[in-house]
Order: C-alpha cells, then sequence, then structure tokens
C-alpha cells in the first residue's frame, strides 16, 4: 500500500458524513490518505505534533474540517509548510457560517485555502487536494482531465421539458 500524500483531519467524529465527500473521492481516484479526529481545543498539542510531522512522513496535502469556532485547519496551517484546505462543518445553531467565517479569517501570513459549507465543500477540498497533487503527477492530472469532461458531458446531457 503506497503511503497517503493527504491527511483528512476531523475535529470531531461527527464529522465523517461530511468528510466522507471527500474521502469516496480519494478512493475514486486511488490516491492514498488518511484520516485522524485531532482537535484544536481538546487536543491542540497533538494538532502540532502531527502538522509538524507530516511532510516527514510524506504527506502532501492536509484537509481539515471543523465546524463551530473551526480553529482547526488554522492551528495545523500555523505548524506547517504544506498546504492545508479548510472544510467548514454545517452547524445545528448557524447552519456552518459559524464554521466558514473562522476558516476563511486567517490572519496574514497562516494561509487555509476554504471551501464551501459542508458535503459541496468536502468534495471540493478532495478536488483542490488531487489538483495539488495534479502539478506533479501527470496520472492524476489526466484523471482530472477526465473526471471534468464527465462533469462536462453530464450538462450537456440535461433535457429540459418547459
Amino acid at each position: 500500500m503506497p503511503k497517503p500524500k493527504i491527511a483528512i483531519i476531523m475535529g470531531s467524529q461527527s464529522d465523517l458524513e461530511t468528510v466522507n465527500e471527500a474521502i469516496n473521492l480519494l478512493k475514486e481516484f486511488r490516491v492514498a490518505y488518511q484520516v485522524r479526529v485531532l482537535s484544536a481545543h481538546r487536543t491542540p498539542k497533538d494538532v502540532a505534533k502531527f502538522s509538524e510531522a507530516a511532510r516527514k512522513g510524506g504527506i502532501k496535502v492536509i484537509i481539515a474540517a471543523a465546524g463551530g469556532a473551526a480553529a482547526l485547519a488554522g492551528v495545523i496551517a500555523a505548524h506547517t509548510t504544506l498546504p492545508v484546505i479548510g472544510i467548514p462543518i454545517e452547524t445545528s445553531s448557524l447552519k456552518g457560517i459559524d464554521s466558514l467565517l473562522s476558516t476563511v479569517q486567517m490572519p496574514a501570513g497562516i494561509p487555509v485555502a476554504s471551501m464551501a459549507i459542508g458535503k459541496a465543500g468536502a468534495k471540493n477540498a478532495g478536488l483542490f487536494a488531487l489538483e495539488i497533487l495534479a502539478t506533479a503527477d501527470k496520472n492524476i492530472e489526466k484523471k482530472l482531465a477526465g473526471y471534468k469532461k464527465e462533469l462536462a458531458r453530464k450538462v450537456k446531457e440535461i433535457k429540459l421539458n418547459v
């Protein structure tokens, strides 16, 4: 089994339903990944340790999913020079707006790429991670081109009965 190139970190096990969109996409593309639960607030030392060691472990991109205060992506980004992609998790109280605002409001010098709230954001996080890897991997680049062609084909086949 190849070493994981993408790490997916969730702030809580309850985030898995959303994160599965990214996981399923990575499975479809047959790109090795790892998934862990680490909390920026409950296990901050573990988050820092993971983030600092990720590059040596072969990780190229980190996807971080969190809801509410959603500090996870920013804390990870503070401890690594790897690209970090944030997935704001939809919350019951504010529908994920809180998560989105927390993820996008990073101070200068600590970049986090933020996706849309929820499952669409998770799928796009997987795609964005693949696009980053594709800059150095022609096989992934070719699969992405085919994926986008298939998206276009499906749109062209839509027949409206109006």
